[in-house]
């Protein structure tokens, strides 16, 4: 079911998405990166909330050091435990999502008597927290046990209906959010805020001879997330022009490394398919792998102008080839329809020619196959062993009148080649050999990177004229004999597909070289 949706919404996706030019895309992709930091702002509230639980922490400190040292000179203290006896768990810090804001602080309540221990006490303590106050800014009052305001801000009145002073006369630090009443925004991000209108209040009690003899209540705006921001809004805004101005830059880098090069290879792709185009020269500016494609284009191209010049000589070799033949065939059967009452012995032998000439064409017909089957052979992946492969071929070959020997410098190993191509390049080699009179035929291996095979006959070699056309298609010097000149030509394409060569040896008139490319299977 979830993959017949995915589908649905991919082909939905592609139906409809636009045709973009890379250079978009990257433009685009550069876009997206350098506007990362400015969505960044929006998702700040991480980090406010950490502020606030900052703030929070200060709060925390500085009302247990306060009423730690005012329960040190509380009057009565005998020392010891500065903490109930029942300790009460902390409470999880609070949080701007999950913490509920409480409206405003509320004025106090009518003030009654205060307790005289808190009374006496006051004077001692309030010097304390006015210096505390002047350094950390913090609201600090000083409750007694039943939340009469004793000293702070010169307010009386009582607190003990608030929560979290209710919850620290029972012993538990309380902090809470409220709404700051005193609010007014200030700087022009300060709309995105949501700790900017607030203020962290709490409530730590003071204990003395393990009991609460009073709160201290403290409070604080909220760090100033976005105020960092207004006050460096000048900075801000040339890191956004620079980033920007950066961002056409790189675009202009990318453009002459990666959009123009490849604009161009595509011309250069549609002028060579129409046959009228030439490879461009590599752009110095281009990146490296642009610099390898136009490299491989210029491979390829040279490739697609052999093929083609190839497949052009090939078909002017076969017209000529088929041609003669056939003229043989029509001027015979021209012949014995002008000349009805032709002697026999004379249509016989015109016969006799037009059937030479069918049989060349019948044999031109199945070398030419066997030449396209050659050129389209896969490379094979099986390891053959080639001495029985050679010594079988020898034998096939081997008469009274031509003598073969195979000699071996070393054990050779399995090569990557089909062994119908071995017997194939041998067996052309020898009936070649055979025909221009050889007598003895020697076959040489030799071991190294490869499988090397050196075949020398004794014949009377090859002109050094011909030695540049031997593998032409269509070339032969036997042609009365019936040769086709494929035997050689289909023997490379055969090897060559597989990755061996023959070539004629240098040096040598009557030596050719057959390379066998060893079976990875062996060398690993």
């Amino acid at each position: 079911m979830h993959r017949r949706v995915i589908e649905g919404l991919k082909s939905r996706a592609k139906r409809h998405w636009p045709r973009l030019r890379l250079r978009t895309i990257l433009f685009a992709t550069l876009f997206l990166v350098a506007a990362l930091p400015g969505f960044g702002a929006v998702f700040l509230r991480v980090y406010e909330n950490t502020l606030v639980r900052q703030t929070e922490a200060e709060l925390v400190a500085q009302g247990a050091a306060l009423s730690a040292a005012a329960a040190a000179d509380w009057p009565g203290a005998r020392g010891g435990a500065l903490y109930p006896q029942r300790i009460v768990p902390p409470r999880d810090g609070v949080d701007l999502s999950l913490t509920p804001i409480l409206p405003e602080r509320p004025a106090p309540k009518p003030a009654t008597d205060i307790a005289a221990d808190a009374g006496a006490a006051a004077p001692g303590i309030a010097p304390v927290m006015r210096a505390t106050q002047m350094t950390t800014l913090a609201s600090i009052l000083l409750l007694d046990r039943t939340g009469q305001i004793v000293a702070g801000n010169g307010w009386r009145g009582s607190y003990a209906a608030l929560p979290e002073v209710a919850a620290a006369l029972r012993g538990a630090p309380t902090t809470v959010l409220r709404r700051n009443r005193a609010y007014r925004a200030v700087y022009s991000f300060e709309w995105l805020s949501r700790a900017a209108a607030i203020r962290v209040h709490h409530a730590r009690p003071i204990v003395v001879n393990g009991r609460v003899v009073g709160v201290l209540l403290l409070s604080r705006s909220a760090r100033a997330l976005f105020r960092g921001l207004y006050e460096d809004r000048g900075k801000i805004l040339f890191g956004i022009a620079a980033i920007f101005a950066l961002l056409v830059l790189l675009s202009g880098v990318i453009s002459r490394g990666v959009t123009l090069p490849i604009e161009r290879l595509g011309l250069a792709t549609r002028a060579v398919a129409s046959g009228r185009g030439s490879v461009p020269d590599v752009p110095a500016t281009a990146a490296i792998e642009i610099q390898g494609l136009y490299a491989d284009f210029a491979i390829m191209t040279a490739a697609i102008e052999r093929r083609s010049r190839y497949l052009r000589d090939f078909a002017y070799a076969v017209s000529h080839e088929f041609k003669t033949p056939l003229a043989g065939i029509r001027g015979a059967i021209e012949l014995m329809q002008d000349h009805p009452d032709m002697a026999a012995v004379d249509r016989d032998r015109f016969l006799a020619n037009a059937d030479a000439d069918a049989d060349r064409l019948a044999l031109l017909v199945t070398r030419l196959l066997e030449l396209a089957r050659a050129d389209m052979a896969a490379p094979a992946d099986d390891a053959v062993d080639p001495v029985p492969v050679i010594a079988r071929t020898a034998d096939a070959y081997r008469t009274d009148t031509l003598a073969i020997d195979i000699v071996w410098d070393a054990p050779p190993p399995c090569v990557a080649l089909p062994a119908g191509t071995i017997e194939n390049a041998l067996a052309t080699l020898f009936d070649n050999a055979r025909q221009a009179g050889a007598g003895a035929v020697r076959v040489e291996g030799r071991v190294g990177e490869r499988v090397d095979l050196y075949v020398t006959d004794d014949g009377p070699g090859i002109a050094p004229g011909d030695r540049p056309r031997l593998f032409e298609p269509f070339f032969t010097t036997r042609r009365a004999e019936g040769g086709t000149g494929l035997g050689l030509a289909i023997a490379r394409s055969l090897l060559e597909a597989g990755g061996g060569t023959i070539d004629v040896a240098d040096g040598a008139t009557t030596r050719f070289v057959v390379t066998l490319p060893i079976a990875p299977s062996w060398r690993t």
